[in-house]
C-alpha cells in the first residue's frame, strides 16, 4: 500500500495569515498541493505526538492540540494557558506524557502533562532562565529558541539564544519538576538556536544564529552526568564571509539519516552535509540560494530527495530536488504564495511524524 502524506505549516495570522495550512504531498513529483486552512492564533511552531495521532500549535493564548484524522485533517481538541508569554518552540517525550515549550520571549522552560486522549492537561513546571547575554539587540536577556529530549530520553536540553548556553535538565518524578543538571556553554555572542541529534543519538548537532555555524558535539549519557565533546565547527553560509544580517535560521535531519540541511537568512540559502556515521563529522557539500527571503524553516520529503523551504520575508514556499551527485538543487515550479509561514512539517497518513 503506497504511503500517503500531508504537510503541515504553521504561520503568524498578524496578517493575512490564517494559522495552519495543510498540502497534499506528491512525494514523487517533490510538490505540494494546498488542501485547506485551519484558523488558530499565530501558529508559529508545530509538532506531532510520536504516536501519529494528535498536533500541538503555538497560539497566541497558550498551546493547543488538535486530533488527526485519517486524511490529514485536524480538530481542535482542546488548549492551555502556559502561564507566560507566548512559546516559540514545542516537542514531546518519547512515551507521550509530556509536551516542552520554549519560551523565547520570556526566557522560559515550560512542562506541560497530558492525557491519555490527547487532551492537554496541566502545566507541571516553568523554569525561567536567569543571566545576562553578550548581544545588544538581543536586549541582553534569556531567550529559549528550543527544548529538546536527549534520545536515551535522560534528559531535557534547552538552548539559550541570549545567554549562550544550552541548559541540561532532568525531570524528577513523582513531583514532576526540573533539575538543572548541567550547562553547555557556547562562544559568546555565538547565538545557540537549536539542537538536533544523529539517528543513532551518538552525536549532537547546535546551530548558532549569530556566528552562522553548526557546533557537532559527541554525545554520552550513560555516565552520572551528560557528557558533551567538541569535536567540529562548520559553517552555514555560502561564501563564508561574516555579514552583520546573516542568521543561521533551520536545521534538519534527513530522514535518510545520512544528510543534514540547514538554511541561513540574510544568506537566504540551504546548506548540505553528509554526515560520516563513524565520526559525526559534517562534510559540507553545498550552500546555494533558495528563491525567497528569511527561510525561517525547511523540510525534507520522506524519500529525501526533495526539500521545501519555508520563506517568511517573501511570504512563499520553495520546492527543490536535491541532486546529491552534482551537488546542486533544481527548483520544483513557482514559488507557492503564503502569508509568513514560520514552520513546517511533513507527516505520514496513518503513521508518524516525518523525522526532521
Amino acid at each position: 500500500m503506497e504511503k500517503k502524506y500531508v504537510a503541515y505549516v504553521g504561520t503568524y495570522t498578524h496578517g493575512k495569515g490564517n494559522g495552519i495550512y495543510i498540502y497534499d504531498v506528491d512525494v514523487e513529483e517533490g510538490t505540494l498541493t494546498k488542501r485547506s486552512e485551519v484558523p488558530i492564533s499565530n501558529a508559529s511552531y508545530l509538532t506531532m505526538s510520536l504516536n501519529g495521532k494528535y498536533l500541538y500549535s503555538i497560539e497566541d493564548e497558550g498551546v493547543a492540540v488538535f486530533s488527526i484524522a485519517e486524511n490529514g485533517d485536524l480538530s481542535r481538541i482542546n488548549s492551555i494557558d502556559i502561564d507566560g508569554m507566548r512559546g516559540c518552540f514545542l516537542s514531546t517525550d518519547a512515551e507521550g506524557e509530556y509536551l516542552f515549550v520554549g519560551g523565547y520571549h520570556d526566557g522560559k522552560v515550560t512542562l506541560i502533562s497530558t492525557n491519555p486522549d490527547g487532551s492537554l492537561n496541566k502545566v507541571l513546571d516553568g523554569v525561567y532562565h536567569r543571566g545576562l547575554g553578550s548581544v545588544a539587540e538581543r536586549n541582553f536577556r534569556p531567550h529559549v529558541n528550543c527544548v529538546r529530549p536527549t534520545p536515551d530520553k535522560k534528559y531535557i536540553c534547552a538552548v539559550d539564544n541570549g545567554i549562550d548556553q544550552v541548559k541540561i535538565y532532568k525531570i524528577q518524578k513523582p513531583q514532576n519538576k526540573l533539575k538543572l543538571v548541567d550547562i553547555l556553554r557556547s562562544p559568546r555572542e555565538s547565538g545557540p538556536r537549536i539542537i538536533r541529534f544523529s539517528a543513532d543519538g551518538r552525536f549532537a548537532y547546535i546551530l548558532h544564529e549569530l556566528s552562522n555555524e553548526i557546533h557537532v558535539y559527541s554525545y554520552d549519557g550513560s555516565g552520572k552526568n551528560p557528557q558533551f565533546e567538541l569535536v567540529q565547527k562548520v559553517n552555514t553560509l555560502s561564501d563564508e564571509l561574516d555579514r552583520m544580517h546573516d542568521a543561521a535560521s533551520a536545521l534538519v535531519l534527513a530522514p535518510d539519516r545520512k544528510h543534514l540541511f540547514c538554511s541561513t537568512a540574510g544568506d537566504n540559502t540551504v546548506a548540505m552535509y553528509e554526515i560520516d556515521d563513524e565520526t559525526g563529522l559534517l562534510n559540507k557539500k553545498f550552500a546555494l540560494p533558495i528563491s525567497g527571503e528569511y527561510p525561517k524553516d525547511l523540510a525534507v520529503f520522506p524519500d529525501s530527495q526533495h526539500i521545501a523551504v519555508a520563506n517568511h520575508e517573501s511570504n512563499t514556499i520553495t520546492t527543490f530536488k536535491v541532486d546529491y551527485e552534482n551537488n546542486l538543487l533544481v527548483m520544483k515550479g513557482r514559488p507557492q504564495k503564503i502569508e509568513t509561514p514560520n514552520c513546517i512539517k511533513f507527516f505520514e497518513l496513518g503513521g508518524r511524524q516525518v523525522r526532521k
